[in-house]
Formats: C-alpha cells, sequence, structure tokens
C-alpha cells in the first residue's frame, strides 16, 4: 500500500467499484497523489480530482512520472536555484559548485555536482571533502535525481548517509489560480523586515550573517509580509533568477494560528504576480516529500514535481 512519502509523486489505484456474480469489479484511476489519509486517498486524474475510500482500494503504487525532464533542463533549473539561495562562500570544481554559509541550510552548504568536475569522479568527492575539511564543515553534497545517479552510487559505496527525498516542484505562472479575496493585504518589499527575519529564524534554527547574505544577495528578491492588527502572520520570498527566468518561492511560512484561511497561497499568487512582471513564466519551489501537508497545497496550487534531489552527508 502507498504512504505519506508517496504523496506528490504518480500512483495507480485499482479499486474495488461493485459486485457482479459476486465477483468484483475493479476500476482503475491514475494520477498523482495529493492527500493521503486513514481513511481516504485523492488523486489529481485528468478529468479532475478524485477522492477515494481506503476500503476500497484493492491495490495502489506508485509508478514513473509520464515523462522525465532532460539532463539540461534539470541543470538550468538547478542552477537557477543555486543563483536563487546564494551561499556566501562559493568554489568550483570543474563545473561542479562547492558551497557554504556558516552551516545555515544544506542547500547552501553543499556541493552540486552538476557537469564535468574535470577530473575523475572518486578523485572529484575528495575534492569536496577536503574543501569542506578546510572550512570545518561537514561535507555535503546535494544529488539532483537521476541526473546524479553515478555521483550517488559512489557515495552509497564510501557509505554516506541521505537525508530525506526532496521534491523540485514546477508551475507555470499563468496556470496559478487566483487569490482568495479578503484581508489583510500581501505586502511586498525589497527588503526582509525584522518581523520577518524573526519568523525565518524560527522556521530554521537561527539566522547567522551568512544566512542574510542568503537571503539578500539576489539582483531581484522580494520578501512578503502579511500583518492583521500589528502581528505578522505570514512570510514568503520570491526571486527571478536564471537564463529561463524561473521565479524561486522559499520561505512560505504561515503562524500556527492563522494556517488555513489561505494566507499561503495568497503569499504565493502575489509573489506570483510580482515575478510575472519582472518577466519570469515559471516558478519553483522545493519542499520535502514527507511533508504531505505543504505537497498537497502546492500540487492544489499546480505545481507537479520536475526532479528530486538528496542531501548527502559524509560519515563521521
Amino acid at each position: 500500500m502507498l504512504r505519506q512519502q508517496d504523496v506528490g509523486h504518480r500512483i495507480v489505484v485499482r479499486r474495488i467499484v461493485g459486485i457482479r456474480e459476486g465477483r468484483p469489479l475493479f476500476s482503475d484511476a491514475l494520477g498523482e497523489l495529493v492527500e493521503l489519509s486513514e481513511t481516504h486517498l485523492t488523486l489529481a486524474t485528468t478529468q479532475g480530482r478524485l477522492r477515494v475510500p481506503v476500503a476500497e482500494v484493492h491495490r495502489a503504487k506508485r509508478v514513473p512520472p509520464t515523462r522525465r525532464p532532460t539532463a539540461a533542463a534539470v541543470v538550468e533549473l538547478e542552477l537557477a536555484a543555486d543563483e536563487a539561495w546564494p551561499a556566501a562562500v562559493r568554489g568550483r570544481l570543474g563545473d561542479w559548485l562547492l558551497r557554504a554559509a556558516d552551516g545555515w541550510t544544506g542547500r547552501a552548504n553543499s556541493a552540486l555536482p552538476v557537469g564535468d568536475p574535470d577530473r575523475p569522479l572518486p578523485a572529484a568527492l575528495d575534492a569536496v571533502e577536503r574543501w569542506y575539511a578546510n572550512l570545518g564543515q561537514p561535507a555535503l553534497v546535494n544529488t539532483p535525481l537521476p541526473l546524479a545517479a553515478p555521483v550517488g552510487a559512489e557515495l552509497d559505496a564510501r557509505g554516506w548517509g541521505s537525508g530525506p527525498p526532496v521534491l523540485v516542484q514546477t508551475a507555470p505562472l499563468a496556470g496559478l489560480p487566483p487569490a482568495a479575496a479578503g484581508s489583510p493585504p500581501v505586502e511586498l518589499a525589497a527588503a526582509p523586515s525584522d518581523d520577518w527575519l524573526a519568523v525565518a529564524a524560527g522556521r530554521k534554527g537561527g539566522l547567522p550573517d551568512a544566512a542574510r547574505h542568503v537571503l539578500t544577495a539576489v539582483g531581484q528578491v522580494r520578501f512578503a509580509h502579511v500583518y492583521a492588527d500589528g502581528t505578522l502572520l505570514a512570510i514568503g520570498r520570491g526571486t527571478v533568477t536564471g537564463p529561463g527566468r524561473w521565479l524561486g518561492l522559499s520561505l512560505i511560512e504561515v503562524r500556527p494560528e492563522a494556517r488555513r484561511q489561505g494566507l499561503a497561497g495568497r503569499v504565493i499568487r502575489a509573489l506570483a504576480d510580482w515575478g510575472a512582471a519582472t518577466g519570469a513564466s515559471r516558478a519553483f519551489l522545493q519542499v520535502e516529500q514527507r511533508n504531505a501537508l505543504a505537497v498537497a497545497l502546492y500540487r492544489a496550487l499546480g505545481f507537479t514535481t520536475h526532479h528530486t534531489y538528496l542531501t548527502r552527508t559524509a560519515p563521521h
């Protein structure tokens, strides 16, 4: 059967729809799993959303996506994402990127092995380990899949660990639904307020100086604020980067007491409108596969998984 890790992926479900002459009648449904509970699962199919009681499910499994992105498309998006989350300390190993930011977030403190490292793979990974050792940081490698599968296999052989799978999801800006009407408004600013930074620090476990560089050292960036009665209820961050003019969405956060009021969707819509005005036509975001609530929210907004990545950690 399915697990929460399957949310956000394409699945096929065979369900029991009736009984004829003492035998069950089956119907198959194919789509993206957007919600999974103890009693129901919900798919997004080409005919719309389908909610199936678990009691009717005869069999269900994950299936491959209809079409994998090309290697060039993965590289383009990964480089746009790197530009949108710029590490304060950077190096290169051929085409590979080496990044460090005082340990703040895995993305800003990991090697990105896309392209040619100008040396054999084992020697390249040895060089990655030395670079991080010289900084006094643990070595991390972000492996976009399936592009970096050979790197992952070599790391497996070396006994490296792995973080939870992360979904890199995309959506055309023109396809995002309009924001729900209501107040309070979403305010966009070129710099984050102290309140914004405090919420981000709570989400990410502090904000060292290098974190402020990651958040602000982008040419085109906006910080979304939603206030009510002087209290900051929701935040978000949008960037426009890369030759493909990608709108990057990050730190979409709503205070617990203000959730389920549509604020996250309104923040995303406001940043999408700004991104479109700035020349972007597509948006991307990164979300842990196990974060079922966030995956369901983004799927409802039209986001689908482009590719995945794993953050690999060197053994102690």
